[in-house]
């Protein structure tokens, strides 16, 4: 295979229907290539037994289907899988998967590293490397997804939901991410409706604007704090899009999103955003202002980050005043943390390539320790 070969998961339809026209092949060829590869997981032209001999002798020489080397697979006592894909130049990512009653989530990261640096984040702390491309977006859900049926000895599609959550913030890498995403949701391909693709994002306002037009899946925000001076601490970003533009973002993008509403992720930290009374300031942040649902997170430690797990009762407590205010909200089970899979765990490998000088200063997180004991109260699900 030449090195000027293209590997074709990273094509969408319509860039594989203009590949194989340079091939002087019509639509239905390539529309027959593409389910061989997604719906099928073949990788081996030879194999694509409907295809003309003459098209599987041209894609021989200028194309290939190649996956991610898998570095290694833990399992958790849940049923949870972490796969780590080597990416290269002593780099790789991390993918989940995470099998339920009612679905079954596999989800994938955009980068190597993160560029954001949230304090709560593993994957933040490693720095960044680079932007994933197409094809290595896509090869995380084509293993997984046919590696999964193998196992099971099944033709049946096993991964019903799709979150962009893994390692990186996916609206800087956008270019590489609405291919994948287009794919994620073509019927000759993976055929997951939009309302169960869903893209995670620290608030990269002027990507939301452009996500809305090009691919509206489902929208979930890094929210974490109810005010920008704290949020400018827990989420650098913040700081180039503060928390109005954000929400006004969110609302446009409403009116071509799958859902009515926004999951908005916020992540428990003990004494920084926990209390009582942020929680009344995030209803007066959010309500009547974006239709949403509010996702609070148990937060995952790690050694660098310097925080703690907010306790089961200030969870209980915050969660209370917000579902007494209207606003849906739930608490996230965790999952696969006895193998560093859970959220916000997320690190791979990484060569940090960022330069010191153009990292965001990090400023201590302020720690507020609440004066008396929290209302325990167990939320509504």
């Amino acid at each position: 295979m030449t090195n000027q070969a293209a590997n074709l998961l990273g094509l969408d339809l319509n860039g594989l229907v203009a590949f194989c026209e340079q091939l002087g092949e019509k639509r239905f060829r390539a529309v027959q290539l593409y389910r061989w590869i997604h719906q099928r997981g073949v990788a081996d032209f030879a194999l694509m037994s409907d295809l003309a001999k003459s098209l599987r002798d041209k894609l021989a020489g200028v194309a290939m289907v190649e996956g991610l080397k898998v570095l290694t697979e833990q399992r958790s006592a849940d049923g949870t899988i972490k796969w780590l894909f080597d990416v290269g130049n002593g780099d790789a990512v991390e993918a989940v998967f995470i099998p339920e009653d009612d679905r079954a989530t596999l989800c994938i990261s955009s980068q190597a590293g993160c560029a954001v640096g949230c304090r709560f984040c593993s994957t933040g702390h490693q720095g960044f490397s680079r932007n994933l491309a197409t094809w290595e977006i896509v090869a995380q859900l084509w293993f997984a997804e046919h590696m999964l049926r193998k196992e099971r000895g099944s033709d049946e599609r096993v991964i019903s939901n799709i979150v962009m959550m893994g390692m990186g913030e996916p609206l800087q890498n956008y270019a590489a991410l609405v291919p994948a995403l287009k794919t994620f949701l073509d019927d000759h391909a993976y055929g997951l409706s939009r309302r169960r693709v869903t893209v995670s994002t620290s608030g990269v306002v002027p990507m939301i604007e452009r996500l809305r037009e090009d691919c509206p899946v489902a929208l979930a925000v890094s929210l974490h704090a109810p005010n920008d001076p704290l949020r400018d601490q827990l989420v650098p970003l913040n700081r180039k899009y503060p928390l109005e533009e954000l929400l006004a973002a969110c609302r446009s993008y409403l009116t071509a999103a799958p859902r009515d509403f926004i999951t908005f992720e916020y992540c428990m930290l003990d004494g920084v955003n926990d209390s009582v009374e942020q929680a009344r300031e995030l209803v007066r942040l959010l309500k009547g202002k974006v239709s949403c649902k509010l996702n609070l997170i148990p937060f995952n430690p790690f050694p660098q980050s310097g925080l703690k797990k907010s306790s089961r009762e200030a969870v209980q407590a915050f969660a209370q005043v917000l579902i007494e205010a209207g606003v849906v909200t739930t608490v996230r089970k965790t999952r696969g943390d006895d193998i560093d899979a859970a959220c916000g765990q997320l690190a791979g490998e990484v060569q940090d390539r960022t330069r010191a000088a153009t990292r965001m200063t990090r400023a201590p997180v302020t720690v507020h320790r609440p004066a008396k004991t929290l209302p325990s109260r167990p939320p509504t699900p």
